[in-house]
């Protein structure tokens, strides 16, 4: 790494009179979901002054879903390229060869710090303690079943968060912001709010619940308004947290040396009032992928600035890098560009480029004035920004370049391999190794507790021949210690399972009875996708010997005396004598 970067000590001494950073991303908020976008439902002061006091990008696009998005802000480069290729169940991993931004910035001295959804891999070297970021506060998933008093982690140490949990994401920002006021941060607050479930506290709800919503989206009088409302509420919310990181930065006297950026994640994920535009979260059409962008930095990026060139969430490494003056040597080719000059009023000209999205192998393409969908029709954006008007036999020179680079984007950054990685175990520096349910396997009879891997527990272990597995490889020859966290009522307590790799093993009792409630008293809306969630207790099985080498790891029942063995939510290996 250090040759790849400038060296971290020559880079301390001139930081001082670098910018600090603050990146805020939050989660499903589509670009209809701010006040100052036009949309008299809801209302966002904090947002909106953000924007006024700094720069708009009219036309932000990033890509449909989450884990895509954030590894294009981490590595300005397009998502597959990194080995990202999904939301879940490992496809969400950013490959460990890839850069950074927060490697960059701590290479150049800033203090680092991640608070809430990581969503790019939870073992390491997938971890974020292991991308660049020193601090790391909040959860490593996609989905997260529990907003209040939240079950979440802290460089590698699970801990209980307190209240609601933008609300504590936000709590641990502002601290970090204060505990290095007096050196350059970069501080990526990445919310997990408005994506469902539906959890909003009781202030922000009664805003919202009986309200009427006067701007429909596309479905009119169908459209699922208890849904719309809590969505709303959640923005409301995020709204006043992202004004208390404004009112610290002030508190602190930083704000005039911050640089302060705010986007989303993808579309919205209902079908609300969303400025007209077609398609919501998973769509490559515009509304799936066009979201705000405010960026503030006072004194060099004039207010009221408005870019209007199209630019997107990869760009942001190579522009907050040549704000800040920090020096950035990919070892990769970008695919963002630095569009600072289209921020600072310095551009004279901008060169056309064209910005992909893609999802589940749907790919369409952008131009400053055109947009491709994945069936090959096209649009004029600027005409016809709800994309009502297929003018491919119009502009058929056009619709064939664009067809043409689509065709070469497809052949140059996707592949059709299947993703084949393991889940790696055991490095000294990060001895606990997580194997969620999201991760494994399930044979037999055992199911998932809700369609959501991210989400969700497995339940209906019922028989001997059912067992648990995860494909890992093993990086360090050792003992390690296994824990289950699990549910069991008394009924059915004292099952005896047996945990083993390549002929090593070790066996437990589950011991004593653990049945608690289901927390189904949080959400405004029944939820769908994502299970229920309870408190899941550890159960220490005993110590593995593990020896370095790929293979399956299996949990299976030796004896089931009730109806069932356990419900399962995660198995942790942690690495207590190496070799």
């Amino acid at each position: 790494m250090c040759a790849v970067f400038v060296g971290a000590s020559a880079a301390f001494a001139a930081a001082s009179a670098r910018p600090n950073v603050v990146v805020i991303v939050s989660d499903d908020q589509g670009w209809g979901d701010v006040s100052y976008n036009g949309n008299t439902n809801l209302h966002t002061p904090n947002l909106d002054s953000l924007a006024r006091q700094g720069a708009v990008f009219d036309r932000f696009l990033v890509s449909p879903v989450c884990s895509p998005t954030r590894a294009e802000l981490l590595t300005g480069r397009y998502h597959p390229r990194g080995g990202v290729r999904g939301v879940s169940t490992g496809k969400e991993r950013l490959d460990p060869d890839e850069r950074t931004i927060a490697e960059a910035f701590r290479a150049a001295g800033y203090r680092t710090g991640l608070f809430g959804k990581w969503h790019n891999g939870s073992q390491w070297p997938y971890h974020p303690n292991a991308r660049g970021f020193e601090e790391f506060y909040g959860f490593t998933s996609g989905h997260w079943g529990e907003y209040f008093d939240p079950p979440l982690e802290h460089n590698g140490r699970f801990v209980r968060g307190r209240g609601y949990i933008a609300d504590d994401l936000t709590d641990h920002a502002l601290g970090f912001m204060e505990a290095n006021r007096a050196r350059p941060f970069f501080c990526y607050l990445a919310f997990n709010t408005p994506h469902s479930p539906f959890c909003v506290p009781d202030d922000f709800w009664n805003r919202f619940k009986d309200k009427p919503i006067t701007q429909l989206g596309p479905d009119g009088d169908r459209e699922n308004l208890p849904v719309t409302r809590a969505a709303l509420a959640m923005c409301e919310n995020l709204d006043w947290n992202v004004g208390r990181i404004l009112r610290r930065l002030e508190a602190l006297g930083l704000a005039d040396n911050t640089i302060v950026v705010f986007f989303s994640d993808n579309g919205p994920a209902s079908r609300r009032w969303n400025g007209g535009m077609k398609g919501i979260k998973g769509s490559v059409d515009e509304g799936g992928v066009r979201v705000p962008c405010f960026i503030r930095w006072p004194g060099r990026v004039k207010p009221g600035t408005l870019v209007r060139e199209i630019a997107g969430a990869m760009d942001l490494l190579p522009t907050l890098t040549a704000l800040a003056g920090v020096r950035f040597h990919p070892p990769k080719p970008l695919d963002g560009v630095d569009v600072s000059p289209l921020l600072l009023g310095t551009a004279h000209s901008w060169p056309e480029r064209l910005l992909f999205a893609h999802h589940l192998g749907h790919v369409s393409a952008r131009s400053p004035r055109y947009r491709l969908d994945e069936r090959g029709a096209l649009f004029d954006m600027i005409a016809d920004p709800g994309q009502t008007r297929d003018i491919a036999a119009e502009k058929p020179d056009v619709a064939r370049q664009l067809a043409r680079a689509v065709a070469q984007w497809r052949a140059e950054v996707l592949t059709e391999a299947p993703d084949e990685r393991p889940f790696p175990v055991g490095f000294a520096e990060f001895p606990m190794t997580p194997l969620p349910a999201r991760d494994a396997v399930p044979r037999g009879n055992i199911q998932r507790s809700a369609p959501a891997p991210n989400c969700s527990w497995f339940k209906n272990w019922t028989s001997t021949n059912d067992a648990i597995t995860w494909d890992v490889e093993v990086h360090t020859n050792g003992d390690y210690e296994a824990t289950v966290f699990y549910t069991c009522p008394e009924a059915d307590a004292g099952s005896t399972v047996e945990l083993s790799f390549k002929g090593s093993r070790v066996t437990g009792r589950v011991w004593p009875a653990w049945d608690p409630p289901l927390k189904t008293n949080e959400d405004r809306v029944p939820r769908r996708a994502e299970s229920y969630m309870k408190e899941f207790r550890p159960l220490q099985l005993g110590r593995l010997r593990l020896e370095k080498g790929r293979g399956e790891l299996r949990l299976r029942a030796l004896s089931v005396p009730g109806r069932q063995v356990m419900d399962f939510r995660m198995l942790t290996l942690t690495l207590v004598k190496p070799d």
